[in-house]
């Protein structure tokens, strides 16, 4: 697939023919020159650092399994409550959607379906946006491979995300945007931010390119100056009514709700017991001494292809858990996943990293910090192999799996 391309210097297409040289064992046929670009673009056309995102995303969309994730069957609740809507395409060509955001019900959603489905989900509708922006940059030019995206925030409830499992998930999800779309965005616009947004916001933008922040503006509620900047590259006519354009659904609704997916608060029949799922694994139950840490030790040999996947739960209170390797040949040791206390009392923790041959990996449980009381643990921390289940295979039993710890 070969594409429309934006104009760069002779240097920048000497860089990017020898990025596509180094990147050759790991590209297909979808990764034309503008997707290149991208990841250049991203890393401000330093070649190495574009060349470790790209394949770290890589790594991450085969966990995924992205190639067959249109043969997943997504949790209602995210194909039915997830709001938003395709409305159209701006004067370039490019996707606009359209996201009532105060119809999310967040709280709801993190009773129905796990970290990793929600995350999972939103891939599927990027990638789906993304073929559609590419068959409309073959008619329109290369700026159409970007996405013009529109929340309305009026009524939306900011409560929610100050439970702790609902904010941990939309920094995830930001960072996980982040490292494996660059360069999408084309234009967001926020309006009807209520007071506090901006707070939020300043948290979430920390975990944002400079690039990308600089293409999102916000609009306090009661003003309507961002309408002029909006529709001088929106046509009026193919923009829902309530929000400025000319545009109502085959019922009359100015919202346009027979055109999105409007999302509202979850029904509890969709809630899951996610203490219950993956029952078929080998759960061990215990007490971390107050005071005192749990670790567990896992080696990879020599060209074994391995994935350290873990799920675990504490009762009551918080603890904090990490990952660190050592490797056997030269003794260097690394953080895997940062030491950092979890709330694995209000969630259930589920990951996977990957991992390297010849390497041991330690899985720290640590309550050091707690001198009035002991916690007690339920998980389960294996190595599956890569080659016996297939990450596809992981992905099918795992669509609970949550990249929970945070990464630093």
């Amino acid at each position: 697939m070969s594409g429309p391309m934006p104009e760069i210097t002779g240097e920048q297409r000497a860089i990017l023919e020898k990025f596509r040289k180094q990147m050759d064992d790991a590209l297909v046929g979808t990764h034309d020159d503008y997707f290149l670009v991208r990841w250049l673009r991203a890393r401000k056309w330093n070649m190495d650092a574009a060349e470790k995102m790209l394949r770290a995303s890589l790594k991450t969309r085969s966990m995924w399994n992205v190639d067959n994730i249109e043969k997943w069957d997504p949790p209602r609740a995210l194909q039915e409550y997830l709001p938003y809507g395709l409305m159209g395409y701006d004067k370039e060509g490019s996707p606009v959607l359209v996201c009532p955001f105060a119809n999310f019900d967040m709280w709801g959603m993190m009773h129905c379906v796990t970290r990793f489905e929600f995350q999972k989900y939103l891939v599927l509708l990027l990638e789906r946006f993304m073929k559609i922006a590419y068959d409309q940059s073959q008619k329109h030019g290369w700026k159409a491979r970007q996405l013009v995206v529109f929340f309305d925030m009026e009524n939306v409830n900011l409560k929610q995300y100050a439970w702790r499992p609902a904010a941990e998930c939309v920094i995830s999800t930001v960072k996980q945007y982040e490292a494996n779309f660059p360069e999408l965005l084309k234009m967001c616009y926020i309006i009807n931010a209520p007071k506090l947004f901006s707070v939020a916001f300043n948290i979430v933008k920390k975990f944002l390119d400079e690039n990308t922040t600089s293409k999102i503006v916000i609009y306090k509620s009661g003003v309507d100056r961002w309408q002029q900047q909006l529709f001088s590259h929106v046509d009026r006519k193919a923009f829902p009514k309530a929000w400025g354009g000319e545009m109502v659904d085959r019922n009359g609704d100015p919202q346009c709700k027979a055109l999105m997916v409007w999302g509202g608060k979850l029904p509890e029949e969709l809630y899951i017991d996610q203490s219950s799922q993956q029952s078929d694994r080998d759960f061990v139950e215990t007490q971390v001494p107050k005071g005192d840490k749990l670790k567990l030790h896992f080696k990879v040999n020599q060209e074994e292809q391995k994935i350290l996947s873990w799920e675990f739960r504490t009762i009551d209170y918080d603890i904090k858990f990490g990952i660190y390797s050592v490797d056997e040949q030269t003794g260097e040791k690394r953080s895997e996943v940062h030491l950092g206390t979890v709330y694995s009392n209000e969630m259930d923790e589920i990951g996977y990293i990957s991992t390297r041959p010849n390497t041991t990996y330690t899985v720290v449980f640590d309550n050091s910090a707690s001198y009035m009381r002991s916690k007690k643990l339920r998980y389960w921390v294996d190595l599956i192999s890569e080659e016996e289940e297939g990450i596809s295979e992981l992905t099918s039993q795992m669509d609970s799996t949550q990249i929970a710890a945070k990464q630093q």
